[in-house]
């Protein structure tokens, strides 16, 4: 009499037994054309709003008076708004202040930011630690708005367009997000760049620069938007209204009902209208965001991950 041994049955690999993930499996149509509706509603949501004021900004008196408001269908074009806004005047000048402010607040603000953050970056460099630790610290501690107003005041800063640069110049967060990304590049290519005589400076503009143009461009992204929607430093240090920057008269346009300086008359003859006004400053100060937004907007995700994520 033979034995019959059993074989034991040879068990399937954990892997190949596991299920997959919901999120990594292949999305049925439904779900496709769900993700779809919820995205464009999204974009109606965000697009329509701003339909209504381009559309109201060229619009005539009359078709804001029929529509008694806001226009939704346009009935005729007309750039009168925009001709009287540009043509010299208080938003004309307001314009000017804030793009002179932007160029030269946002150049100054990469300089210093670049600057302190390649020398964080270096772990041997002079007072590292305790320079990082003092940053960090002004990130949850503040003076206070008073202590800061006296201090621009006793400088000298009142009624000066410096006043809408210095006391915003530097985001440490800023910093924070250059030096993760400069403590990514290799430390061979410095070193051999040191060994062929460069300095910090050639090494900086030369060779870490030119492989940190994603997040650089992020940056300047960051601080060109701050500086240009900028209003609550204009209104706590100026007083000369003709060294308002524009996000300051669109204030004083929609939420005050002034008329700007030079369009009270067009305005009370008939040929403009104060809403189709209101409108156009409001497309003015969104028009360079809306605008540069897209080219930078491909440096976005790898200027903002790399250098954050170890791996």
């Amino acid at each position: 009499m033979t034995a019959v041994i059993d074989k034991p049955v040879s068990k399937p690999y954990r892997w190949a037994a596991a299920e997959r993930p919901a999120w990594e499996e292949e999305p049925s149509k439904a779900g496709l054309a769900g993700k779809g509706l919820v995205l464009s509603f999204a974009c109606l949501a965000v697009l329509f709003p701003l339909w209504i004021v381009v559309v109201t900004s060229l619009s005539s008196r009359r078709t804001i008076d029929e529509a008694g408001g806001l226009v939704i269908v346009p009935k005729g074009i007309t750039f009168i708004a925009y001709r009287e806004l540009l043509s010299g005047g208080q938003v004309t000048r307001a314009t000017m202040v804030s793009v002179l402010v932007t160029l030269a607040g946002t150049l100054f603000s990469m300089a210093v930011s670049v600057l302190c953050a390649y020398g964080l970056s270096r772990s041997g460099s002079l007072a590292h630690r305790g320079i990082l630790m003092t940053l960090l610290a002004t990130m949850f501690f503040s003076a206070g708005l008073i202590p800061t107003y006296l201090l621009v005041q006793s400088v000298g800063l009142t009624d000066s367009y410096l006043a809408l640069i210095l006391p915003s110049a530097v985001s440490v967060f800023n910093i924070l997000v250059l030096r993760g990304f400069f403590m990514g590049i290799s430390q061979e290519l410095i070193d051999s760049a040191r060994i062929d005589g460069a300095g910090d400076f050639r090494i900086l503009w030369t060779i870490v620069m030119p492989l940190s143009r994603a997040v650089l461009a992020v940056i300047t992204l960051f601080y060109a938007v701050g500086y240009w929607s900028a209003w609550f430093n204009a209104s706590l240090y100026l007083n000369d209204q003709d060294k308002m920057p524009l996000q300051n008269v669109m204030i004083q346009l929609v939420q005050r009902q002034q008329q700007p300086v030079g369009l009270g008359q067009a305005i009370r003859t008939g040929q403009l209208s104060g809403l189709a006004i209101q409108m156009a400053v409001m497309v003015m100060a969104l028009l360079p965001v809306a605008v540069l937004s897209p080219f930078v907007q491909r440096h976005f995700k790898k200027g903002m991950l790399t250098g954050a994520v170890k791996g």
